[in-house]
């Protein structure tokens, strides 16, 4: 039964049930993310572009392409396509003190070791650049012991946070001092636009990388794993399954921070609650 006519609803293209539920099953394949009822609109609206930018008249050709393997190359922009970007600078604000004290605790007692970090789902990059802020307030220099991986399954947000460029309204939020310290004003054709400080910028390493790849090019221990909120897009059997492959990769006294609406004791029996939505080995 379609869920939209062109003749009922006056859309586009024509998207039935049979449709949402192929473009479910294929998502949960490829990135783990399990689409409930209500996105059925989100998905049309998104991946009607996909299929105006393909120039496909139908959802049915274009999913039978992806599947024959006909379009290999659309399949990252399938992927990122129904991706939820939400982020934002200091999203759930408590974390990040906590990060410091863990910082500095851990550099009094390995104080030749530089600190690991693994943020595992970066977005356009403000929370990797939000740990690299604080890191370089708890040490008071823009050089910390610090090398941070950040990485997310969709190619285009990687290419907006390693380009580290935003506009200038997306630091409302944010202290004076912080705004001075750590962002540079665009001028004349950039008015409007802020750069992250090319010093902050090398703190960070971005990299692509989809947590339900059978292989992870990644080198731990970490010190700290950021996974907030992702695990929210998965049923509990892939949480299951990434939290596992976490676990070797934290070291002794690592700490895992998820988000506000994750709860990951029901998961995993290696975890423990440190604090609120912050994790350690248990």
């Amino acid at each position: 039964m379609p869920l939209h006519t062109k003749q009922e609803t006056g859309k586009e293209f024509e998207f039935t049930r049979g449709d949402f539920e192929r473009v479910r099953g294929l998502i949960y394949q490829r990135a783990g993310i399990s689409l409930a009822d209500s996105k059925q609109e989100m998905v049309y609206s998104r991946l009607a572009r996909r299929l105006r930018a393909t120039g496909i008249e139908s959802f049915v050709r274009y999913l039978d392409g992806l599947e024959a393997g006909k379009m290999p190359a659309e399949w990252e922009s399938f992927t990122n396509a129904l991706t939820t970007n939400l982020t934002s600078f200091f999203r759930e604000a408590h974390h990040f003190p906590l990060l410091a004290e863990h910082a500095l605790k851990a550099r009094r007692q390995h104080p030749g070791t530089p600190l690991t970090i693994w943020c595992s789902a970066s977005s356009t990059g403000e929370e990797p650049y939000s740990i690299a802020m604080t890191l370089c307030e708890a040490f008071n220099t823009l050089t910390p012991p610090v090398s941070i991986i950040a990485t997310d399954i969709d190619t285009n947000v990687l290419a907006t946070a390693s380009a580290g460029v935003y506009p200038i309204e997306r630091l409302d939020k944010l202290e004076v001092e912080r705004k001075r310290r750590f962002f540079l004003k665009g001028k004349g054709a950039q008015e409007g636009l802020v750069r992250i400080r090319p010093e902050l910028r090398s703190l960070v390493t971005f990299r692509q990388l989809n947590l339900l790849a059978d292989g992870w090019d990644l080198k731990g221990p970490f010190d700290t794993i950021f996974c907030r909120n992702v695990m929210i897009y998965f049923d509990k059997a892939t949480q299951r399954k990434i939290l596992s492959r976490f676990v070797p990769l934290m070291k002794p006294d690592a700490l895992l921070f998820a988000g506000h609406s994750e709860n990951f004791l029901y998961v995993s029996d290696s975890l423990r609650l440190r604090g609120k939505t912050v994790y350690e080995l248990g």
